[in-house]
């Protein structure tokens, strides 16, 4: 028999927190310095490992970029958005619990999807990771508008592809940095601003 494979709880914790603190560097030196002004020593030396244990541990920049910004599209208020969309036959119930999980998803993780999100197109290693969170992002989205169109709760001339670009304009990644950050609203304010707007282009009138 060959010898089995020892698995050793301390040696998975100690990886563990060594890539957790990889991550955590990543994060602070993309946000003070960008996607672009960073490098992998940089990265090693604030989190105080060595470069080929960045490598080993949480792989290149991009992957590191991945790392951070996948979580979004794993959080729970994706999920518990969808769930009660699915579970409405209200249009202005669903336009409303869309933007109200988005601005949640917004409120947990801001740094990441107005600074981190947008870097992710500058250099062709890191670009396909921002399509892959875009069509994640989207495809969201679409579940909301092809709800809305099996309603049959749009306004007469718009088609589920016509939902979507407008759920998209309203409420997509876009939108609130420009509300938020550029203008100094509240999450709160924007998000019950861009929903009515969203609501009113979807909807029926009355």
């Amino acid at each position: 028999m060959g010898a089995s494979r020892y698995h050793s709880p301390r040696r998975a914790d100690a990886a563990a927190a060594t890539r957790a603190m990889i991550l955590a560097a990543g994060r602070e030196l993309f946000l003070a310095k960008g996607y672009a002004g960073t490098t992998v020593p940089q990265i090693a030396q604030a989190a105080g490992v060595a470069v080929p244990t960045v490598y080993a541990s949480a792989g290149g920049k991009a992957d590191i970029l991945a790392a951070l910004i996948e979580p979004i599209t794993h959080d729970s208020a994706v999920t518990e958005t969808l769930v009660a969309i699915a579970g409405t036959e209200d249009a202005a119930e669903i336009v409303t619990l869309l933007g109200e999980g988005v601005r949640r998803t917004h409120e947990r993780h801001w740094d990441v999807i107005i600074e981190l999100f947008p870097q992710s197109r500058s250099e062709p290693a890191a670009a396909e990771v921002y399509e892959r969170i875009l069509r994640a992002y989207q495809d969201a989205f679409g579940t909301v508008a092809d709800r809305l169109a099996e309603l049959g709760a749009l306004r007469p001339g718009l088609g589920r592809d016509d939902a979507l670009d407008l759920l998209w304009f309203f409420l997509g990644q876009a939108a609130w940095p420009t509300l938020v950050r550029d203008r100094g609203w509240s999450l709160e304010r924007a998000a019950r601003w861009l929903t009515a707007q969203a609501a009113g282009a979807l909807l029926p009138a009355g």
